[in-house]
């Protein structure tokens, strides 16, 4: 099913499926596919002449060009068939915290699901909910996706009781019961953590609480002090059952900077130097912590960048945790 059709003849398309998003993108200079692993694929365009000894000219007229995207398109709804890796399924479970519903996103590779596989589990942000990693087309969900499919993981993006959930109790409480039931199902090897902004967030907080249950923890544009940190004040003291002011132990429990020596496993942490939404500041000095106790951890901190991490980034930090996990 086409969800979306982008002007022709300026020579850019944009179309895609429930899971899979192209991009046709005409450039005289070259004839090409990348296919980034993540269900996005930029394909340059030129259509050639047998006459022409460079191979290379721009077709100059409607019809060329029309005929050469029919038939690049034609090859990109071939090789969408072949990118399929399984379906997207809206996951529902009686939380046992609390008995309410609660829901999460699971994509399954194909193949024997006996076979041991990975685990990536990727948290969204603030004001979102399970599809903004399962579906967005940003940086760090296109990373997370691109990572999972290259490693073969399962991939699971949890509710964590949705929009204003920080990592509180009952957002913890839920994670570790998806954890238990999914090993419970699947022959569950590591486990991979990552978040961007709020998630990023509560992915260093939940792996400081549950360092036994976290192979790697990815971290982007997240904070690592509650106790410091000053936005969504209101959200946060719903989610962790009171101000800061009030229970200053449980916003010091759910700050990874307090906790340095649980961070055992690989650390890979992406910041900007301009983020004024979730300060960089907490972040650094964990890092720095980290590196002085020798963790293996990884930072990429762009002095100029804002709040957000890019695909290039994302996939890199990452990787990193991947390859230096246990």
């Amino acid at each position: 099913m086409i969800v979306g059709v982008g002007a022709l003849l300026r020579g850019k398309w944009k179309f895609g499926f429930v899971r899979e998003s192209w991009k046709l993108v005409s450039d005289p200079s070259q004839v090409g596919w990348l296919h980034d692993n993540g269900g996005v694929v930029h394909v340059n365009v030129s259509c050639v002449r047998k006459n022409d000894p460079n191979l290379s000219e721009r077709a100059s007229s409607m019809t060329s060009r029309i005929l050469c995207y029919s038939l690049v398109i034609s090859f990109a709804f071939s090789s969408l068939l072949r990118a399929e890796v399984g379906a997207l399924e809206d996951v529902a479970f009686t939380a046992s915290h609390d008995g309410t519903e609660q829901r999460y996103i699971l994509l399954v590779p194909e193949g024997e699901t006996k076979d041991h596989r990975d685990l990536m589990i990727a948290l969204h942000g603030h004001g979102s909910d399970r599809w903004q990693f399962a579906k967005g087309d940003f940086g760090e969900a296109l990373g997370s996706r691109a990572v999972a499919k290259k490693y073969g993981m399962i991939f699971v993006s949890p509710d964590y009781r949705a929009k204003t959930s920080w990592m509180g109790p009952k957002a913890e409480a839920d994670l570790v019961q998806i954890i238990k039931e999914l090993k419970q199902k699947y022959a569950i090897r590591r486990i991979f953590l990552c978040g961007g902004s709020m998630g990023g967030s509560s992915a260093l907080t939940f792996a400081a609480l549950h360092p036994d249950l976290i192979s790697g923890v990815a971290s982007m544009n997240g904070t690592a002090n509650h106790l410091e940190y000053q936005k969504f004040q209101d959200a946060i003291s719903e989610s962790f059952g009171g101000t800061k002011a009030a229970i200053p132990d449980e916003y010091k429990k759910r700050s990874a900077e307090y906790w340095p020596e649980r961070f055992t496993m690989p650390v890979g942490l992406a910041t900007g130097g301009q983020d004024t939404l979730v300060p960089p500041d907490s972040v650094l000095r964990l890092a720095a912590i980290l590196k002085q106790l020798d963790r293996p951890v990884l930072l990429i901190h762009r002095e100029a960048g804002g709040h957000s991490t890019t695909y290039d980034d994302s996939v890199t930090i990452l990787e990193y945790v991947i390859e230096n996990a246990k």
